[in-house]
């Protein structure tokens, strides 16, 4: 059996095998939250009215259901574009109009990033004009939607072209070991972009005023201070003109730190709360868990530039997944194009890994948090979060880890009492 031949099947096992456990986990899901919806839990019976309960559960079973439909619309996509040919025509037929070169590849990556959108389209409005706003989220304007594509479309073509141009002549100039600078590259790119996207690119989708609530200002600067940390300002972002999810976070590097608050977070919490959170955003920098995500990023996408320098040269990779190369010209683009579909079919077996991580760098956050501020805050903060943002406090135990970044509310209450 050729090594073509032996990579697709490996390809359409582990799609296959990928697909049962993704049905699995989401029948899973439906089934426990459906189960658990006309009762509050026995903790949360005091605090969460049975409305607000079985609202989050509707909440998350549509949201499963309709991640079906996403997951059965991309799989069908996927293979539309490997191994039934479709990214194979586009080529051909760029290849047809332009002939080789720079500019055809970049024509590839545009017309693939385009095309992908387009079919993805109805799903995407699907979300936001139906299903969140059935549920009271969306806040978004037909007005807004279109002048946020047309946003991002734009920043899409001044960004990625660059940096895709870049890495194609790597690619084809820096010789052998051109995976390695490319991925030198690539970090130093996202490490500028980290540095601008908070005074540049936020700032044309979002306006951000500077906090001007004095006493809960005061709080959170005494509050950073004790924690020796510094940022460059505190922000309130009009999230409010999209959703009524609620958030806070960081954003920035070094010196462009700063601190941003929903103006939905503060319109539902008090100083109090807000304080609460903020220490617990605080606990992910005292524990370096953003030092270690980077690093694990950095080692990571050292390891997909090796890897992609060793496929990129073997054509069973290319015929493998339904592409037919010519090895004497460049294949630069179909190759991280391939390399970018074929990944996650792949990745997604170990992807409880990094969720389970992430839970567990969310409770040492907590407990920072508990001992910087009150305890008794962040306990009613989380509640209301989760309350405003519809989460389900009956998540399937499965389910949470394989998907869940951050532990339910149960689990997350019950260790600070604990503590």
């Amino acid at each position: 059996m050729s090594a073509a031949l032996l990579f697709t099947f490996a390809f359409a096992f582990a799609l296959a095998a990928g697909l049962v456990v993704k049905l699995w986990l989401a029948t899973r899901q439906v089934r426990h939250v459906a189960r658990h919806r006309d009762a509050v839990p026995a903790a949360f019976a005091q605090a969460i009215a049975l409305a607000a309960h079985q609202k989050a559960a509707d909440y998350t079973v549509a949201k499963t259901r309709f991640g079906l439909l996403e997951m059965a619309w991309g799989t069908a996509l996927l293979l539309g574009w490997t191994l039934l040919g479709g990214l194979d025509l586009l080529n051909k037929l760029l290849m047809d109009w332009m002939g080789g070169g720079m500019l055809q590849q970049l024509a590839l990556f545009s017309a693939f990033a385009l095309i992908s959108g387009l079919l993805d389209l109805p799903f995407t409005l699907w979300q936001t004009f139906r299903l969140e706003e059935r549920f009271g989220f969306n806040k978004m304007t037909w007005r807004l939607w279109l002048l946020d594509g047309a946003k991002s479309l734009l920043l899409g073509a001044l960004i990625g072209l660059p940096i895709a141009a870049l890495m194609l002549w790597l690619m084809g100039a820096a010789g052998n070991l051109w995976w390695l600078w490319a991925w030198g590259a690539w970090m130093a790119f996202n490490l500028l972009l980290m540095l601008v996207y908070p005074t540049f690119i936020a700032p044309l989708f979002n306006k951000f005023q500077p906090l001007d609530d004095a006493t809960l200002k005061a709080r959170v600067n005494a509050l950073m201070k004790r924690c020796g940390f510094a940022a460059k300002g505190l922000f309130v972002m009009d999230g409010s003109k999209r959703s009524a999810h609620a958030n806070a976070y960081f954003t920035g590097f070094g010196a462009s730190k700063r601190v941003v608050f929903y103006d939905t977070l503060l319109r539902q919490l008090n100083a109090g709360e807000v304080e609460a959170v903020l220490a617990h955003e605080l606990g992910h920098f005292k524990h370096r868990h953003v030092v270690k995500r980077m690093a694990a990023m950095f080692a990571l996408s050292l390891a997909g530039f090796a890897l992609l320098g060793w496929l990129s040269v073997h054509s069973w990779f290319y015929v493998g997944l339904g592409v037919q190369p010519n090895m004497a010209a460049p294949n630069d683009a179909l190759a991280i194009l391939l390399f970018m579909l074929a990944v996650p079919v792949f990745g997604f077996f170990v992807a409880p890994l990094p969720v389970r991580i992430s839970r567990k760098h969310e409770f040492e956050a907590d407990a920072y948090a508990i001992a910087q501020t009150s305890g008794a805050d962040l306990s009613a903060a989380l509640l209301k979060l989760y309350q405003d943002n519809a989460s389900t406090l009956t998540p399937d135990p499965v389910f949470v880890k394989f998907y869940y970044s951050h532990p339910p509310a149960s689990e997350r209450l019950a260790r600070m009492v604990a503590g």
